[in-house]
């Protein structure tokens, strides 16, 4: 199911970019609202990731995941490189369920 939602949100993100020229012809969009297509993809990805993380049918679920994602934002936001937030998330996660985190 999710990755049929990742496909049709991205089906869906591509359609909403080609409308623009198509609707529009040779007229340009202001500025803001061409940034704004295009965190719409992004935005929309995140928010996919974060509902299949977190959420387990209509309730809340903060397990060594989350854990796992708390490491990596605390080493990305330090500006470390990719692939240690990567490896950090791997190493808290793994290591909350060694102690019993569901």
């Amino acid at each position: 199911m999710t990755w049929a939602a990742v496909a049709a949100t991205a089906a869906g993100t591509y359609l909403m970019k080609a409308a623009g020229p198509v609707f529009l012809g040779g007229r340009t969009l202001p500025r803001r609202l061409q940034d704004a297509f295009v965190l719409v993809a992004v935005a929309l990805l995140a928010a996919l990731v974060a509902v299949s993380t977190f959420a387990s049918g209509r309730h809340l679920v903060l397990d060594a995941r989350a854990a796992g994602i708390a490491a990596a934002a605390v080493v990305a936001a330090r500006r470390a490189p990719f692939a240690l937030a990567i490896l950090a998330a791997a190493v808290v996660a793994a290591g909350a369920r060694l102690l019993g985190a569901p």
